[in-house]
């Protein structure tokens, strides 16, 4: 699957899916993004289950903004419905392949209970329904 084109419209209802999404903070002025963008394509080729998304945070200020993006490129990871992972920064190809392997290994009743309880710890109701 090539990437999608995340924007206000199509943001919320691609990070709330079930399975992985991928996110690509980019701009084009910036030369780590136009480095990082060969490799999230080609990645996206080999994993035709995940969603990567690329999000231009010169079109979509108000996202990069809810988002606090300051330092592009940043590389989100959504598993169902939960962000697993933020960092600013190029990734090398083999690093990325390495991100999506742990992510597709966790045991994400787990994660969602750890969350449920850390949530309950702090007298929060529990994020997730499931």
């Amino acid at each position: 699957m090539a990437t999608v084109e995340i924007t206000v419209e199509n943001f919320k209802q691609t990070i709330e899916k079930d399975g992985i999404v991928l996110l690509d903070w980019w701009a084009p002025w910036c030369a780590p993004c136009r480095m990082f963008g060969p490799i999230f394509e080609r990645t996206s080729e080999k994993h035709p289950d995940i969603t990567f998304g690329k999000v231009n945070t010169e079109d979509q200020q108000a996202l990069a903004a809810e988002f606090s993006i300051s330092s592009i490129p940043t590389l989100m990871v959504f598993r169902d419905r939960v962000l697993l992972f933020a960092q600013p920064g190029m990734l090398p190809e083999t690093v990325l392949e390495d991100l999506i392997k742990q992510v597709r290994n966790l045991d994400m009743a787990d994660v969602k209970k750890q969350i449920a309880d850390e949530a309950a710890k702090q007298g929060q109701p529990a994020p997730f329904q499931d």
